[in-house]
């Protein structure tokens, strides 16, 4: 029997409407990847693209419209709220944890098959330039990993050295944009993309 990926994200799609009455979407993000192995991956987009909308589906705290959300063999939106940190955790920003809304009652779902965190999802980072801050959180990331974590770094380049510290600790990447989710096998293939160049404008030079 093979085992389950650390994640999948299967036919996932998520829609915002205009209104109660105005059922027009507003906003569509389509994902559709899974990620047998340890690693970490590189997330860019452009600010309002869903990088969030996509880390919140894959924590558990915004149910996809569509399709499902697969962490270690468990569907996200089956999982108790309170121990769905268990397998997959949102930092936002200064590494607050995001929260999440119940639509269920406890006893109807599941309890989590993991004690420990099995993807982490860190959004936009404050990289403090401080002696030996980048080094200690590239080193935290490289231990996660090692030990058999999934984990993702969102960043928003608004200078080479953003760039520059995805290129050095990030094996795959993700560029969020016009309403999908594409993978790249590596740096030079994401910072090559016609797409992605648009967006980084002067830092693509």
């Amino acid at each position: 029997m093979s085992k389950a990926p650390l994640l999948a994200l299967e036919g996932v799609s998520k829609t915002y409407r205009r209104g109660l009455l105005d059922r027009t979407p507003a906003f569509r993000l389509d994902v559709d990847f899974r990620i047998d192995m340890p690693s970490i991956v590189g997330v860019m987009g452009p600010n309002g693209a869903g990088k969030t909308t996509l880390f919140e589906m894959i924590a558990g705290s915004n149910a996809p419209t569509e399709g499902r959300v697969v962490v270690a063999g468990q569907n996200m939106q089956r999982v108790r709220y309170r121990e769905r940190d268990r397998l997959a955790i949102h930092y936002h920003q200064s590494y607050q944890v995001r929260r999440f809304s119940r639509t269920r009652p406890n006893f109807m779902l599941e309890t989590a098959g993991s004690a420990y965190p099995v993807v982490h999802l860190f959004d936009e980072p404050q990289f403090n330039t401080q002696d030996g801050y980048i080094g200690f959180m590239l080193d935290f990331f490289r231990r996660l990993r090692d030990e058999g974590r999934l984990v993702f770094v969102c960043l928003h380049p608004t200078a080479k050295l953003h760039l520059e510290l995805l290129q050095e600790i990030c094996e795959r990447f993700f560029f969020v944009g016009k309403g999908t989710v594409r993978p790249f096998a590596d740096f030079g293939g994401i910072v090559t993309d016609p797409d992605v160049r648009a967006y980084l404008g002067a830092l693509a030079q």
